[in-house]
């Protein structure tokens, strides 16, 4: 297929189609995604999530640039919350990257959660593959900052970051949405606001000091100067080479790899129920009985897999 060709070769507009297409739907999407699995897995991949407001985007920026210094091709997907109206992206975070995006070693995407409950839908995964594919050594993952898609990009990632601010709460907050088993490495953004060292101190207080060979660090940085970001760099470095020395990259890629089939298989029957004739109606009598007290979720998903609504 020629489009596959185009994107193993590096071309970034063959990219920009395949991501539209995984996003669309395109009855293709799903063939190309299969071709490129082949191709994947040499891709170190980054996940960072904490607040809106905390300068996830401008420290993405500035890590694309220090890994590019250091010879890495580079892509990024920002996962932005979707307008229930509209079903686009509100943030648009690749408007804050562009001067990175002009590099022909980055590949920067947006792309809208489209009301996946975890805010990580599966198209993401396949986005990631599409970057993997095209031969980036590191993809960052950018999440929304809110909600469950705190969680759940660890499963997508190799590295979590958790990124806070100063300011941004007590130890008490820092605890919340199970941020804490979560980040493998933190660090506090805006660390030349008044607060840093009070967060510092704080995030090291509630953090276990191993993890199972791995003590996550807690790093400061002042992204829009560039000031901490190499020695972010590095330890995102050091938590790579750590998954693969220990064998938990293997473990990290199975999870990924569940989480991933889950999600298949759930899209793959809800659109067999909704699309096709029989079960189309099928699945409006069973809701029908829902909403009618007849039926309780549980009884009516098991009876939607037998397929008898009696």
């Amino acid at each position: 297929m020629q489009l596959v060709d185009r994107l193993l070769k590096g071309d970034k507009r063959a990219a920009a189609k395949i991501i539209s297409m995984i996003e669309d739907r395109d009855a293709q999407a799903q063939k190309i995604v299969s071709l490129l699995h082949h191709h994947t897995g040499n891709a170190h991949i980054i996940g960072l999530t904490g607040p809106p407001g905390a300068g996830k985007s401008t420290l993405i920026s500035a890590l694309v640039r220090e890994f590019r210094s250091r010879g890495k091709r580079v892509g990024v997907i920002a996962v932005d919350p979707t307008s229930p109206f509209t079903g686009g992206a509100l943030l648009g975070d690749r408007v804050r990257m562009t001067d990175v995006g002009v590099d022909d070693g980055v590949y920067i995407r947006s792309m809208a959660t489209r009301g996946h409950v975890g805010g990580l839908a599966l198209a993401t995964y396949d986005a990631v593959k599409v970057l993997e594919a095209m031969g980036m050594d590191k993809v960052f993952v950018e999440t929304v900052g809110a909600g469950q898609s705190e969680v759940e990009v660890a499963n997508l990632a190799h590295t979590t970051v958790i990124v806070e601010m100063p300011g941004s709460g007590d130890s008490i907050q820092i605890l919340k949405a199970g941020i804490l088993e979560i980040g493998d490495v933190y660090t506090v953004n805006k660390a030349d606001e008044g607060g840093a060292e009070s967060m510092v101190t704080n995030l090291k207080s509630v953090l276990p000091e191993d993890r199972e060979g791995w003590a996550p660090p807690v790093l400061t940085t002042v992204a829009s100067e560039g000031k901490g970001v190499p020695e972010l760099a590095d330890r995102l470095e050091e938590h790579f080479s750590y998954l693969k020395k220990s064998g938990k990259l293997g473990e990290k890629e199975r999870i990924r790899s569940e989480v991933e089939l889950r999600d298949a298989l759930t899209e793959t029957m809800l659109e067999k129920l909704t699309t096709s004739k029989g079960g189309k109606k099928l699945y409006e009598d069973v809701l029908d009985k829902v909403v009618s007290r007849k039926l309780d979720p549980h009884t009516a998903a098991r009876r939607l897999l037998s397929g008898k609504t009696g």
